[in-house]
């Protein structure tokens, strides 16, 4: 089968578009993991598909695969993307749109810079909504919020961890470092990301606080590994800064990849409103084996 695609970037997350709004492709899980391989496929972070509209009100549905071929609830950098993809695509003429995604409604937003915005939802704190088991630990309060003692498979002698657990539409731990640049990322991002205590996984976010307006970001994505950027990673890196009382309401995230700015008034059901670029890389078709 062959497929039109189009390569898109934001802030070095970069993305397989795919139109099915005039009818489904039908791709399995091993033909998205195909397209985000970087050897024998296109190449990509996550694998995004425009679907038509599931409702009234709506204009959109956003599906995304990660690298590894499972379907998730949420991408960031992803939804920025998504909307400049429509438009140029003459999909839609609108400069913000609704999408449906699998844990929720958001709404893109093409600013005249260029950037995208986007309402990403309020941030769920409860850990069974998270999800995240906690029973058996004691929090540690900071702020108007607390950090979790985690300790990590096979290090029983070692020092716990101690993170944030939240959700923007996906599960994100975050955790203080002093130095973003020398954090163990791709040591314990796999175990913080396959703990037990996350049944379904998680993306593990490891956080410099640079002042009270900056901070410096690396996420291990699940099911990925670590990105340039994770859009979500910023929204619940700041957010958690935020509640830990070493954060002001308006926070530059710089990522390897390129900066994005995240704005949380602090409320608990106010939405987390995240700003960065989005680019078209370029457009192809590719021949996908059945698999």
């Amino acid at each position: 089968m062959r497929i039109r695609f189009t390569k898109m970037q934001g802030a070095g997350n970069d993305f397989v578009m795919l139109d099915e709004t005039r009818g489904p492709l039908g791709l399995s899980t091993a033909q998205y993991r195909f397209l985000a391989d970087r050897h024998f496929g296109v190449g990509a972070d996550q694998i995004l598909t425009v679907r038509p509209s599931p409702g009234e009100g709506i204009d959109f549905e956003y599906v995304i695969h990660n690298a590894d071929g499972g379907e998730v609830e949420q991408c960031g950098n992803g939804a920025r993307c998504f909307v400049r993809f429509v438009r140029e695509q003459g999909l839609t003429a609108k400069d913000v749109v609704r999408v449906k995604t699998l844990s929720g409604i958001i709404e893109p937003r093409m600013q005249a810079d260029g950037r995208v915005t986007v309402d990403m939802g309020a941030p769920v704190f409860e850990p069974v909504r998270v999800p995240f088991d906690a029973a058996g630990l004691a929090p540690v309060a900071q702020g108007s919020w607390e950090k979790w003692p985690l300790a990590l498979p096979g290090q029983a002698q070692a020092a716990p961890l101690f993170i944030g657990a939240l959700s923007m539409g996906n599960p994100h731990a975050v955790q203080l470092v002093d130095e973003v640049d020398t954090a163990p990322v791709l040591q314990t991002g796999p175990l913080i990301e396959n703990h037990a205590r996350f049944p379904r996984r998680v993306n593990a976010g490891f956080m410099q606080v640079v002042s009270r307006g900056q901070i410096r970001l690396r996420v291990f994505e699940r099911g990925v590994g670590e990105t340039l950027a994770c859009g979500t990673g910023a929204c619940a890196a700041v957010v958690a800064g935020i509640r830990w009382g070493l954060l002001d309401a308006r926070v530059d995230v710089m990522t390897r990849g390129g900066q994005l700015t995240i704005e949380w008034p602090g409320k608990l059901d106010a939405p987390v409103m995240m700003t960065g670029p989005a680019t078209t890389v370029f457009e192809s078709e590719i021949e996908i084996p059945e698999l």
